[in-house]
């Protein structure tokens, strides 16, 4: 007995994706040439381009990263993850049940006190 895809899922066999081929400078139905559809926008659409990165020496095996493939590489290589700072870390807890589950209201930022108007005895 042979089980098809479309036995399995046949939501599959309806949610096929309209395919485009770049010709002439314009994206275009390949078996139409009807440009595709594109929708209203309120600015520039352009897409994003990312300068390379400086070379630097790996801190694990001494070896020169110069690209960002070099990069993803000697952190695959050396079992690592790549270090991204965050933002605008919180200092503090924000959540208020937390808190005091966890008998922490003082360390509350003063935003949360504020936003849920906590005030907090000396």
């Amino acid at each position: 007995m042979r089980i098809t895809a479309s036995a399995l899922y046949p939501w599959a066999v309806s949610c096929k994706m309209t395919r485009y081929v770049f010709r002439g400078g314009q994206f275009v139905d390949p078996s139409t040439d009807e440009p595709m559809p594109l929708p209203e926008r309120d600015g520039v659409v352009m897409p994003m381009v990312q300068s390379d990165i400086e070379p630097y020496k790996s801190p694990v095996d001494g070896r020169v990263i110069s690209s960002r493939s070099a990069r993803r590489d000697d952190l695959a290589r050396n079992n690592c993850v790549p270090y991204e700072p965050m933002g605008n870390t919180p200092k503090g807890i924000t959540n208020p049940k937390f808190a005091a589950k966890h008998n922490a209201m003082h360390l509350m930022t003063e935003e949360a006190r504020d936003k849920h108007k906590i005030r907090i005895r000396k």
